[in-house]
């Protein structure tokens, strides 16, 4: 069985994670979707909270599993027992960020296997930030958060100061 770790805060989970794991879902019999505890961002939700929008997003797809995790890359692929790594690239200064991110961890773990999926051209733009950044200012971001999760972000929302 082939098994994959796309990780990320999915604060909140956007379109553009969506699709992300949805072409992994084309590459592996299983994608663990792990939260990661970042403490150089300060999350609008939380971890358990990007935990629930995440499998509440796949319910009843049982080859995704969402996990929280604190801790390195590759600890989380060790714990996982994969070597499948998968970055979402948006754009060059993601390719940037990641490059430098691969080869830390393949000084760390030289097995590791990192695959990068860039975003669909319609979703180049979208990102967790922008998502904060529109309800921050009042702006629109239904097009860049999931359907199927939305009702349940935005009853998280109201339990925030925003």
């Amino acid at each position: 069985m082939k098994k994959c770790v796309f990780s990320g805060t999915f604060d909140p989970p956007t379109v553009g994670h969506k699709k992300i794991i949805d072409a992994c879902l084309e590459l592996f019999d299983e994608v663990v979707v792990a939260i990661m505890i970042n403490s150089d961002k300060k999350p609008l939700l939380t971890k358990e909270e990007r935990k629930r929008l995440i499998e509440k997003l796949y319910a009843g797809d049982s080859r995704v599993r969402a996990v929280i995790f604190d801790g390195a890359a590759v600890d989380i692929l060790a714990a996982e027992n994969t070597r499948f790594y998968v970055r979402g690239i948006r754009n060059t200064l993601d390719l940037e960020y990641e490059n430098a991110n691969y080869f830390a961890n393949k000084k760390l773990d030289d097995k590791i296997i990192t695959l990068y999926i860039p975003a669909d051209q319609d979703s180049l733009q979208v990102s967790s930030t922008l998502v904060k950044n529109s309800v921050k200012f009042g702006k629109d971001f239904a097009e860049y958060v999931p359907e199927s999760i939305m009702k349940d972000f935005l009853a998280m929302l109201e339990d925030k100061d925003v």
